[in-house]
């Protein structure tokens, strides 16, 4: 038989009685789930065919903000910044520090404000929160057609 057990029948089982049950239950109704974030199920689908590619027009207002150096846009778990006239970073947002889906790109830098772990537009750490450095994806740009390689 396949039934499931809510938390409070399952804090019973183990023994746990008034006060104790009673802290225990709303103890561990704080907690949030436990997700690996590093796991990113909300990766976009490539385009035009190549499933390992994010194409992104700067034409779109999606996206505009990338024609601005300095700026950057989040897709799919990827941050995108312009970081020249001609040339861009991306990396993923989760913060190799704890994994949380932080990151994003302020005053030239890649940034995490969970324990400030910093990154260069390399993916490279800059500190001991970000000693383990940023997964990075290649960029392609050309007119208006900016290619992230997944």
């Amino acid at each position: 038989m396949n039934e499931k057990m809510n938390r409070m029948e399952f804090l019973k089982s183990l023994g746990l009685k008034g006060a104790s049950l009673f802290a225990v239950y709303c103890a561990a109704s704080g907690l949030s789930s436990c997700v690996n974030e590093s796991m990113d199920p909300t990766l976009p689908p490539g385009t035009g065919g190549n499933t390992n590619e994010l194409t992104l027009d700067l034409n779109d207002p999606t996206y505009s903000k990338l024609n601005t150096v300095g700026n950057y846009v989040i897709v799919g778990g990827i941050v995108i910044a312009r970081i020249s006239e001609t040339s861009f970073a991306a990396v993923t947002q989760v913060c190799s520090h704890e994994g949380k889906r932080k990151v994003y790109f302020r005053s030239g830098e890649f940034y995490c404000p969970e324990h400030g772990a910093l990154f260069d537009t390399s993916g490279k750490g800059l500190n001991s929160k970000g000693s383990k450095g940023l997964k990075t994806y290649q960029t392609q740009f050309s007119g208006t057609t900016l290619i992230v390689t997944l």
